[in-house]
């Protein structure tokens, strides 16, 4: 496991609630720096306990001593937390010195996801955590924390895949395991839009938002949503499961096993297999193979493609609106690739002031929708905050 000279192994002696406080507030500060007063709402400790606990790290030299009333951060470390995306496409990895700013990090990207099955991507995984440990300027040896996204249920009391097991996923498959094993540290592990909700929430510019809902919109559909600085994953870990709400009873077969889900209508397959079938007697016109292509010919002003993402917007738009509805959230925050075209947003926009109530995304309500802030790296850096989330109490998924 991680390092006895780690940041936790730096804590002096104290008792039981003391150093469990410090703990949280120490954790808080690598997770993002600011004011004693941020910490205590992101921690839900009291600003009196946050003061005392920042005391007792600034005597222990984890965090520097001052007397002003401005952010508190880590002194210099060496520790490194790591954040790893594994989508169905793309794998993102992120890695940070904790002593550095949320967005002071290193980041690799890979065009081939998790679809070609866990065991031959793995290899590249490892290859992009080293490479982005390397980039902080640090070793393998000193990371200390490790997140992983998924786009998939998590069971939250197993920490393992919530039955059914789907594609590209197979039983046995254990990236905690394999990665945490490999690092020798703790690893976590949750939904993709679980995680991109946490990140938007900590590091957007709403972060004080009371009610979050992130949508990944994607090779699939998911939502996260963060209630109170919880994120709510429901008993089984299938909250959110906004992909899987069925819009069409008489629509094609999911391969939830369910019919006519919101993922069999927007998601890429279905929107390629759109563009597809309005090209069949253009032959002159060579068809998208890969999401991506869609969005770059609806950039370049590629009519078909334009209405494809739009009209996806729309009925995404439409599944908002009932979510809306039932959360009355104070933010929507769509992520994504397909939130690279500002046509999904625009079609979103669209339905909700058709289908919701006016009063739960009225423009003098305070509701805001909007792209993500972080991009397509939302999801990988709240794998990182989870890393470090899960260090609190000291839990092992491994």
């Amino acid at each position: 496991m991680a390092n006895a000279d780690d940041l936790l192994g730096r804590l002096p002696a104290a008792g039981p609630t003391r150093a469990a406080n410090r703990r949280k507030v120490l954790l808080a500060v690598a997770i993002k720096s600011g004011t004693q007063a941020d910490i205590a709402h992101r921690t839900l400790l009291s600003q009196a306990t946050v003061s005392a606990a920042v005391r007792e790290l600034a005597e222990a030299n984890l965090v520097p001593t001052s007397k002003e009333r401005g952010k508190v951060c880590l002194s210099a470390v060496n520790d490194v937390g790591v954040g790893v995306h594994l989508g169905f496409n793309h794998m993102t990895v992120v890695a940070r010195r904790l002593d550095k700013e949320f967005d002071q990090v290193t980041s690799r990207v890979s065009s081939g996801g998790v679809s070609r099955g866990w065991s031959r991507a793995l290899p590249e995984v490892k290859q992009m955590i080293d490479e982005a440990i390397e980039g902080t300027g640090r070793r393998r040896s000193d990371v200390f924390s490790l997140g992983i996204a998924v786009p998939r249920m998590i069971n939250p009391r197993t920490g393992g895949f919530t039955p059914p097991i789907l594609p590209p996923w197979r039983a046995g498959d254990d990236p905690v395991k394999d990665l945490g094993t490999w690092l020798g540290v703790r690893a976590f592990i949750d939904n993709d839009a679980n995680l991109g909700a946490l990140a938007e929430q900590t590091y957007g510019t709403r972060e004080h938002a009371e009610t979050v809902v992130y949508v990944k919109a994607s090779t699939g559909v998911g939502a996260g949503i963060i209630v109170h600085n919880s994120v709510l994953r429901g008993h089984g870990g299938m909250a959110g499961e906004l992909g899987h709400l069925t819009v069409d009873p008489h629509g094609a077969v999911c391969q939830c096993g369910g019919r006519g889900c919101l993922e069999t209508v927007i998601g890429a397959d279905a929107l390629i297999a759109q563009v597809r079938a309005a090209r069949a007697a253009r032959n002159s016109v060579p068809a998208p193979e890969t999401l991506e292509q869609v969005i770059a010919a609806a950039q370049a002003q590629d009519a078909v493609c334009m209405r494809v993402i739009l009209d996806a917007g729309r009925r995404l738009g439409q599944s908002l609106a009932q979510l809306c509805n039932l959360l009355n959230p104070d933010l929507v925050v769509i992520g994504g690739q397909l939130a690279e075209s500002p046509l999904l947003l625009e079609g979103c926009k669209e339905s909700l002031r058709r289908f919701a109530l006016p009063g739960a995304v009225a423009e003098d309500s305070e509701f805001v929708l909007d792209l993500s802030e972080l991009s397509t790296r939302a999801e990988a850096q709240g794998a990182l905050i989870l890393g470090l989330r899960g260090m609190e109490h000291g839990a092992n998924n491994t």
